[in-house]
């Protein structure tokens, strides 16, 4: 077994979660040693999925009342970043499956209900959490559309309603788990309505199909194509949150953007990883260590880590319904701080270690395509990041 990242004493560790990285701690070296292939293949990691599933980790953020391991977002936080650490790409597709949970699971026991909404939320989410806990079912979580920067608003996929649920068409791009998904989670808007609508899309339905390859720079193992829904019946008790509580949620627990950020925290500790093996070698007497360019190099990569975990831990000891404006800022910096630490990390680790980290299949030639990705994630992208930095404090806040 793996040393887990060590999580530090700063009101966010406790003994349950610290078990739960340590639980991801255990199968890391499997995945990361099956993360060459996958890279190499564009290939979904189905195998480490199936782990994930046989250790109870699909249940991460279900109550353990309802069968699943009872991780809160901060759990969910820590644990993602030590998945990171082993595949990354397994990770971000990870977080796909468990924002969901999130979303009809803490995040909507903070939000204000009506008794009605309520009830009808309490029923249907139990309905998901069985799927996953008892059958296993896999959800992926498309909400970008490429047609708004942040992805938050401005949605064309359209819901119908109709006897027993609803029609819905529309275009959904890198949509993570294309083909590994038993049910696709999408936002969408019904005509008239300015309330934007969640619901889960049986992936097996009549008019769901998947266009284009997969074969972009990193994060090739995520099966990110692009999902068409052509007039899908999706049935009513699929809208698993009530209508509008997503905005409600947009605007009320914001730090539900940032969860992406932690796998790419754990690829930061994987890259230091790989570069101390390669300084300390054998630790002969001309270890590579001795080199002082080196060990400047190696000095500006511990700072640049920790400068960035220490952010994300803040915002962590943070997290909860309703943050004040300087709260949301800092999450968007911390967004920022890992989303670009991460290539530069690479960067320094390339330079460092040397020409032959470049050749295929060095880690650090993987981690460095794979870092590079993080800044375009929507929908806290490192643009809508900064943009929104930029005004805050200058105009009236935006949470979203």
């Amino acid at each position: 077994m793996t040393t887990p990242t060590r999580v530090q004493d700063s009101g966010i560790r406790t003994g349950a979660r610290i078990e739960l990285v340590e639980r991801i701690a255990e199968l890391g070296p499997v995945f990361a040693k099956r993360s060459v292939e996958y890279d190499r293949e564009a290939q979904f990691p189905f195998e480490n999925w199936a782990d994930l599933r046989a250790a109870g980790l699909l249940g991460i953020c279900i109550p353990t009342a309802d069968g699943g391991l009872g991780a809160d977002f901060v759990g969910y936080a820590l644990a993602a970043e030590e998945l990171g650490r082993h595949c990354a790409a397994t990770a971000l597709t990870f977080n796909m499956h468990v924002a969901t949970t999130l979303l009809v699971g803490q995040i909507a026991d903070d939000m204000d209900l009506t008794t009605e909404e309520r009830a009808a939320l309490v029923e249907r989410r139990a309905m998901l959490r069985r799927g996953i806990v008892v059958d296993g079912m896999v959800h992926s979580q498309p909400f970008s559309e490429g047609i708004a920067a942040g992805a938050t608003e401005g949605f064309a996929t359209r819901a119908v309603p109709v006897d027993g649920g609803y029609r819905v068409t529309g275009r959904k791009i890198f949509a993570s788990l294309s083909g590994a998904a038993d049910v696709h989670n999408i936002v969408c808007m019904v005509e008239g309505d300015p309330r934007v609508r969640f619901l889960g899309v049986p992936a097996n339905s009549d008019g769901v199909v998947l266009e284009g390859d997969w074969d972009p720079l990193g994060m090739r193992a995520t099966d990110s194509r692009t999902l068409v829904l052509d007039d899908v019946f999706v049935p009513l008790e699929h809208e698993w949150i009530p209508p509008g509580m997503f905005d409600q949620a947009a605007r009320r627990w914001p730090y539900f953007y940032m969860t992406l950020s932690f796998a790419y925290l754990g690829l930061m500790r994987a890259i230091l990883d790989a570069t101390a093996e390669y300084l300390i070698g054998d630790g002969g007497p001309t270890a590579r260590r001795d080199h002082p360019l080196k060990q400047q190099g190696w000095a500006a990569m511990n700072l640049k880590y920790d400068e960035t975990q220490s952010l994300c831990y803040r915002v962590l000891g943070e997290v909860g319904v309703d943050p004040s404006p300087a709260e949301v800022r800092r999450a968007w910096s911390s967004v920022v701080s890992t989303m670009e630490g991460a290539p530069d990390l690479a960067s320094t680790a390339i330079r460092v270690c040397g020409g032959r980290s470049m050749l295929r299949p060095s880690r650090l030639e993987q981690f460095y395509r794979d870092a590079r990705c993080g800044a375009a994630m929507l929908p806290w992208s490192v643009e809508v990041c900064l943009e929104r930095l930029g005004r805050s404090g200058l105009y009236p806040e935006v949470r979203t």
